[in-house]
């Protein structure tokens, strides 16, 4: 017998190191990628990466130092850490299961059985122990059972293969957390700037205002100006007054959202932040990059293709339950009813042998679970593939943005220039009596709005600039998959077949 069980473990064993995986093996899809981006000249095409530290080349201290505190402080990068961690603890579960699983158990009993019911108190071989009815008595016992479910069909190779592509995908997760972070930081300091400038320009137009107030008001008590001159300088005057309240609101609201982004209480930058300060400006030309820099970088593409490579291992985990599952069971220990001889050889008990269990009346559902699983992995491959497009959607939008952001702000400070000038020459003019002082009101108001265009367009560039940085996605390094998962994934003529109709990669034994 002990032969014959001798056999069985070995050739377990030989069937297990042998053994098939069942299911799809996966295989990262081939897409086509453009040359170039459409929106960008081909000359600014390059086969460098994108920036990494992007930021860097808005030539800001005080924006470098911001984005190195959020990327330490902030709540969010911290949260998809600890599901990093969770990940990572899911993978060390699955890969656990390849290994047989050892128990220790020990127990102690006193007692006495009625005389009219036998007593069945088991041992460690599952045998019968009575105790003596007449009396009490004790019964010890102490030792190790172990079990090991040979993956003969790659069930537990499957979730492992699971657990590892969802611990890469968590890691993908927290690039996109931080790349989200950075390009948040930067547009919200962008537009504290181009708001704390603005207010500035308010403030100087309304002095300025003040001040053609003040002289309409001379000229008014010496019969050169008119009641309507006077009410209009004040009309003017009160309507750019009226604009300071909402410009002080948005630069708090701009200081309270970089203090959340860095894990701080809304009010711990008010100080720092105070001071007013230059729109930060980045280089006038594209970086350089291709869309093969985009499919390395981009965290969204990187999880979605992970999440694809998840769904297709859920197939092989299905499709496992098809097949019977078989384990080692062992036990060994001892066993007395006297403390004095616990240890003696004649205590010892020991027992091995093989366990199956097959599903056999489970078919529908498991075959409906198959359906399921393979469904979800063509969801996965389609939303990986319209991943991709939109982050190609999105690159070319931020370059158009850019490119004609830039124009245009080219343009406004031509026209800056010419309404300075009409300024100059509005208030000669009236001083002199050649003109009403309507024209210089108008020529004040157009000017007023000139340079108010002026400070948002070059905010607007920046921030065009931040979401071409954010499309490309720079400021994050990601971790590679490892080479021994990579040459795990080869392809079945089964699943390229299976796009031209050709049945699914699974069938009954």
């Amino acid at each position: 017998m002990i032969i014959w069980l001798q056999r069985i473990f070995l050739l377990m064993i030989a069937t297990a190191a042998g053994g098939c995986v069942v299911g799809p093996d996966y295989h990262r899809p081939a897409l086509d990628v453009p040359a170039h981006w459409s929106e960008a000249p081909e000359n600014t095409t390059s086969s460098q990466p994108a920036q990494a530290q992007w930021w860097l080349s808005f030539n800001d201290t005080e924006l470098d130092s911001l984005i190195e505190r959020a990327a330490q402080g902030n709540l969010d990068i911290q949260g998809a850490e600890a599901r990093i961690r969770a990940a990572r603890a899911n993978l060390g579960i699955a890969s656990a299961l390849r290994w047989p699983t050892v128990s220790g158990t020990g127990s102690y009993r006193r007692g006495s059985e009625s005389e009219n019911v036998p007593s069945t108190t088991s041992t460690g071989l599952g045998q019968p122990s009575a105790l003596d009815a007449t009396k009490s008595e004790n019964l010890f016992h102490a030792g190790f059972d172990a079990r090991w479910e040979l993956d003969l069909f790659g069930g537990i190779h499957r979730s492992t293969e699971l657990a590892d592509a969802n611990y890469q995908g968590s890691l993908h997760d927290r690039s996109g957390v931080i790349l989200s972070l950075l390009a948040e930081v930067a547009r919200n300091y962008i537009f504290l700037r181009a708001s704390q400038q603005e207010l500035a320009l308010t403030h100087a137009s309304l002095l300025a205002q003040q001040d053609s107030l003040h002289l309409i008001k001379v000229r008014y008590q010496s019969g050169m100006a008119t009641d309507l001159d006077v009410a209009s300088a004040e009309s003017q005057v009160n309507a750019i007054a009226s604009r300071v309240p909402a410009l002080e609101n948005a630069i708090e609201q701009s200081v309270h959202r970089l203090s959340i982004l860095l894990g701080r209480a809304p009010g711990a930058l008010s100080e720092e932040l105070r001071a007013p300060g230059s729109i930060p400006t980045g280089p006038s030309s594209l970086p350089p990059g291709m869309p093969s820099d985009l499919l390395r970088q981009r965290p969204d593409i990187l999880r979605a293709e992970r999440q694809l490579a998840a769904t297709t291992a859920r197939i092989g985990v299905a499709m496992a339950d098809l097949y019977p599952k078989f384990s080692l069971l062992g036990a060994l220990g001892l066993e007395s009813r006297s403390g004095s001889d616990f240890f003696n050889v004649g205590s010892k008990y020991w027992s091995i042998g093989p366990s199956i269990t097959w599903p056999i009346f489970q078919r529908g559902r498991i075959v409906a679970n198959i359906e399921v699983r393979d469904a979800e992995q063509q969801e996965a491959l389609i939303n990986y593939r319209k991943t991709i497009l939109v982050a190609y959607e999105e690159v070319e939008n931020a370059i158009a943005a850019f490119r004609n952001e830039g124009a245009h702000r080219s343009a406004i400070s031509k026209t800056v220039d010419s309404d300075e000038r009409a300024v100059v020459l509005a208030i000669s003019l009236y001083k002199s009596g050649l003109t009403d002082f309507r024209n210089v009101l108008i020529a004040q108001q157009t000017l007023f709005r000139s340079r108010i265009d002026l400070a948002r367009s070059d905010a607007a560039v920046a921030t065009a600039l931040v979401a071409l940085h954010k499309a490309l996605g720079g400021g994050v390094e990601q971790e590679p998959v490892p080479a021994s998962l990579n040459s795990q994934y080869q392809q079945l003529p089964c699943q390229s077949a299976r796009a031209e109709g050709a049945p699914k990669c699974y069938a009954w034994p």
